[in-house]
């Protein structure tokens, strides 16, 4: 899965361009909202969007955003993003952003630096930021970490502008980390759950333990975009219902919620990841509403006894440290907000939540709520 200590790294002598994009990948952009930051300039060299489909349609009123990739139809040599095999996504047109990466030391065991992203929520613009601003990606939205390791904890989508746009990039950026002899990877969120639900079942009805409801309706109530929907593809679908709930990477087991819901789905984390799995290629409604349920709860760490559940998951899966999304941290603190920033005044987020008797590590920054999209190097001392 990782690049051990004194292996080579995998040499390509091919760019990601090289792969045929099948026309189905073609991801457009979503109209920009009136009073909206203009999007940066594209590249001179960047394809006309849509090419392989239209070959005379007019060029959208905006260029595409870096995230819009297409898919590729085969992997770079070495592309192992997960355990489970994904889609490949070529790098689209790139935008130029000014960053000077900082010098990144490999750990003990020869492998690069561990990084994780809180909740992005649609946020493309400020995920581009916040990674340029950690060096990971360079001037023109490519992987430049070399052999780092980056681990998204999941939440890609609602209530933001580009959902779609936001998987596209991660999932582009997964090729590109692995040809570069490092990796980028996801974690299943809730908000994953809901627009795999509100695709597969739309307004089935669901039993939701205090009467019926739907995934659609679901979806809308918490940020479910149209334009997501509009340009969510097969391929979005696929690589979302793959994706690993729980990983352990050097001590730290990565979730996407604060919950010991994930306990209910096996005592090994090989065990939760291929059960929940298991339960979406099922594709059963009632069972996928029962999953999403549970990964939805949140605050399990924050109050009297969070330390000791955290031990309970440390316990059973190993690790020293928690880290999850999920719960923005302005709720975690108790402060005063919104998560759709309606009340005019964002929260202060400067950076991780570390509690629990510190065992526990918040990466949700509220960005939903006018807070900060977070990208953090681990270990985080706090």
């Amino acid at each position: 899965m990782t690049q051990g200590a004194g292996q080579e790294p995998v040499v390509r002598t091919a760019t990601l361009r090289d792969f045929r994009v099948p026309p189905y990948a073609q991801t457009p952009v979503p109209p920009q909202a009136p009073g909206a930051a203009p999007h940066p300039p594209v590249l001179p060299h960047a394809p006309a969007p849509h090419a392989s489909v239209l070959p005379h349609a007019p060029a959208p009123p905006h260029p595409p955003h870096p995230g819009n990739a297409n898919v590729g139809d085969e992997p770079p040599e070495g592309y192992t993003p997960t355990e489970r095999d994904l889609p490949v996504i070529n790098r689209g047109d790139t935008v130029k952003m000014e960053t000077v990466p900082e010098p990144r030391p490999v750990n003990e065991e020869g492998r690069g630096p561990l990084f994780v992203v809180g909740d992005v929520h649609g946020y493309l613009d400020e995920l581009v930021a916040a990674l340029a601003a950690q060096g990971l990606i360079d001037a023109e939205g490519n992987w430049a970490a070399g052999n780092a390791r980056l681990w998204f904890l999941g939440d890609f989508t609602d209530r933001g502008p580009d959902g779609i746009g936001v998987i596209d990039l991660v999932m582009r950026l997964s090729a590109e980390a692995a040809a570069a002899g490092g990796y980028c990877k996801a974690l299943m969120g809730n908000h994953e759950l809901l627009l795999i639900g509100a695709k597969r079942f739309s307004d089935t009805p669901v039993n939701s333990g205090a009467g019926t409801a739907t995934f659609q309706a679901a979806w809308l109530l918490n940020g479910g975009q149209k334009s997501d929907m509009d340009r969510l593809q097969d391929v979005h679908l696929q690589w979302m219902s793959r994706l690993d709930a729980v990983v352990e990477e050097d001590g730290h087991l990565l979730m996407h919620s604060d919950t010991t819901a994930y306990l209910d789905y096996g005592s090994t984390i090989e065990d939760v990841n291929d059960t929940i799995t298991a339960i979406l290629t099922r594709n059963d409604a009632d069972e996928c509403w029962d999953l999403f349920r549970k990964l939805t709860k949140r605050f399990a760490f924050r109050d009297e006894g969070g330390a000791e559940a955290v031990r309970e998951l440390l316990t059973t899966y190993g690790g020293q440290r928690v880290v999850h999304g999920h719960s923005p941290i302005p709720y975690l603190l108790g402060e005063v907000g919104t998560e759709d920033g309606e009340d005019g005044s964002g929260p202060v987020v400067n950076g991780p939540h570390v509690y629990a008797e510190g065992l526990a590590i918040a990466m949700d920054g509220g960005v939903t709520m006018a807070g900060k999209l977070l990208v953090v190097q681990l270990p985080l001392h706090d």
